[in-house]
């Protein structure tokens, strides 16, 4: 039986091989074969995010937006996807933003949220673009039963999240930055903190970790998401996903066959439910008679040899 152990001579010899290419002379050199460079995202002296400015010239801001910048820069496979997704899903989120009055930026928090997957769930039971959990998502109005989900539907979820900005704005004396805290920690929470921490927003707050990132990371969030290239990410208009081109069809009574009904549309049950993912069951049973607007996918827009291309925001794309 051979010997599991390694002779002393290949072991002295390996360990001298690494202590070669270990040396401070190399490893400080940029040029070194063994590591590409790693560039540390700048860090500015104020950011924006709805329109109000956000000073980084206390020590724990800078810091708290650092660690959420690099770690977005970093994780380049999810900020991938957000940025690619955000072709698709923005053309269809912001003008619902504007509709209810509420800034743009708030499209951020969405990506912080689910990475604009609109078949996002947590283990906290929220789902959807805006990650609602089933109690809120009824206070603002949606429907969660077990055939229909609307914190699946991105455009009544959208119009959801827009009533909670406003509720808590108002609540807040229009400070974002405690809105977007209430968001990831709850309004009566960070009400509580506030109170009895004496601040005046929530940037000023000890919470939880993730509450207290929260923030930051949807600033970063929009850093990357305003100008990816400056990051990094270099994409060609090709590699953006394409918003889907639709009709409505409204059904207004029962449905017995989701999979029938998509097959008379033209379509297959499976573009059906990837258009509509608030459907949550085979069937629609809709005893009360109540009309849903249902999105049915042109099918040129389903591939790639004839949906009709577009970028939403130039700065996405390199040329």
């Amino acid at each position: 039986m051979k010997s599991k152990y390694i002779p002393v001579s290949i072991a002295a010899a390996c360990l001298a091989a690494f202590m070669a290419v270990s040396t401070p002379e190399l490893t400080a050199q940029s040029s070194s074969p063994l590591f590409s460079g790693v560039i540390n995202p700048p860090t500015p002296s104020k950011v924006t995010i709805c329109g109000q400015d956000v000073s980084l010239d206390p020590l724990d801001y800078a810091e708290r937006y650092d660690r959420e910048i690099t770690s977005l820069a970093y994780t380049h496979g999810n900020t991938l996807l957000m940025i690619k997704r955000a072709n698709r899903y923005f053309p269809q989120l912001i003008p619902i933003l504007r509709n209810n009055g509420v800034p743009d930026d708030l499209v951020y928090l969405a990506c912080v949220e689910s990475t604009l997957n609109p078949r996002a769930y947590s283990p906290a039971k929220a789902a959807g673009i805006w990650q609602f959990i089933p109690s809120t998502a009824k206070e603002y109005g949606l429907e969660v039963s077990d055939e229909v989900d609307e914190r699946y539907n991105i455009e009544k979820a959208t119009a959801a999240a827009c009533r909670y900005f406003k509720k808590a704005l108002a609540k807040y004396g229009g400070n974002w930055n405690s809105v977007f805290a209430a968001y990831n920690g709850g309004m009566s929470r960070i009400t509580t903190q506030l109170d009895a921490q004496l601040a005046n927003n929530a940037l000023e707050l000890y919470l939880v970790d993730e509450t207290q990132r929260y923030p930051f990371r949807i600033m970063a969030t929009k850093a990357i998401m305003e100008n990816p290239a400056a990051y990094g990410f270099k994409l060609t208009a090709d590699q953006l996903y394409l918003p889907r081109e639709v009709k409505i069809v409204e059904v207004s009574g029962p449905v017995d066959s989701w999979a029938e009904w998509a097959k008379a549309q033209g379509i297959s049950y499976r573009d059906l439910r990837e258009e509509n993912p608030w459907i949550r069951a085979p069937k629609l049973t809709n005893k009360t008679g109540k009309t849903y607007q249902v999105r049915v996918p042109l099918k040129e827009s389903l591939k790639r040899s004839t949906a009709k291309r577009s970028v939403y925001n130039p700065k996405w794309i390199v040329k």
